[in-house]
């Protein structure tokens, strides 16, 4: 077990682990840290945590300092100058005629450089947008590309669900996600409703995913005949919270409906049908 300081940058939510060394620090504290982009600025989380050494990437690097007022208005000078940026580069995408969509940029903490986040359908030639805004800026320019799942998480959103989207409020990682997740929890498999903002399947959807896949294989199929205690029925529904079933059951010349715990029913389990190649494409 090692000792660590938990520390977020201002963009995403994902954890790292830094050393404090002799430093004193509190949570919610700005911090100056190390990384492969140089200086930047970030907020520890927690002072002080014990993890395994398996969870650490080798070697820990120090925090750097405790961020000073200096460091707190660069931050905010890089911050002010953002949008200024976007429009500058969104003048000169469409000067140039490129068929790139422009998502967002940052400044480096020290403000050596600065980079814009695009999508495109395809590659782009864009050195030529790199050199009028380095006419513009004075600095180094870095223009990345990104999927549509990156776009959504840059510029964050509310979610169907009414709270904002996942990968931009506390998802440090995209899952993977199937279609075989969405039929497993019993929902309907129109894209529209199982989709996000990206247009993608819903990262939520493998939250639960081991509890449902697991419930799923004991429920008998929707349309199977089942065995019970009012007679043979056909399965009309599954409630895999409350593990019950709703059977359709024929008494004389009329139908009736009733739900069952799972343990009151009888059917034949293994013969499940293979999966189909499209529940095996994953939302990557």
């Amino acid at each position: 077990m090692a000792k660590v300081v938990v520390i977020k940058f201002l963009r995403g939510c994902k954890p790292y682990y830094f050393s404090a060394g002799n430093l004193s620090l509190e949570e919610g504290q700005g911090v100056i840290v190390e990384t492969a982009r140089g200086l930047e600025y970030a907020v520890v989380v927690n002072p002080e945590r014990e993890v395994s050494d398996k969870e650490i990437v080798s070697p820990l690097k120090p925090v750097v300092r405790i961020a000073t007022e200096k460091d707190v208005a660069a931050m905010e000078r890089g911050k002010e100058r953002r949008a200024e940026a976007l429009s500058v580069c969104k003048e000169k995408i469409k000067k140039r005629g490129l068929e790139m969509k422009l998502i967002d940029c940052e400044f480096a903490f020290d403000g050596s450089k600065v980079i814009f986040y695009f999508t495109s359908e395809g590659r782009v030639d864009f050195r030529d947008l790199v050199k009028d805004l380095a006419s513009v800026f004075h600095i180094r320019i870095e223009l990345r590309q990104v999927g549509i799942r990156d776009e959504t998480k840059l510029l964050g959103g509310i979610a169907p669900c009414g709270r904002e989207c996942c990968c931009a409020g506390c998802m440090p990682d995209f899952k993977k996600v199937s279609i075989k997740m969405a039929k497993n929890q019993g929902l309907s498999l129109n894209p529209g409703k199982i989709s996000g903002l990206c247009g993608r399947l819903m990262c939520c959807l493998a939250y639960e995913n081991d509890y449902y896949a697991d419930a799923y294989k004991k429920m008998p199929k929707l349309g199977s005949t089942v065995g019970t205690p009012e007679g043979k029925g056909t399965v009309i529904s599954q409630n895999m919270l409350k593990m019950e079933v709703r059977v359709k059951i024929e008494k004389g010349d009329g139908l009736c409906y009733r739900d069952f715990p799972l343990t009151e029913i009888k059917f034949k389990r293994g013969n499940d049908a293979e999966e189909s190649d499209d529940e095996k494409n994953s939302a990557d």
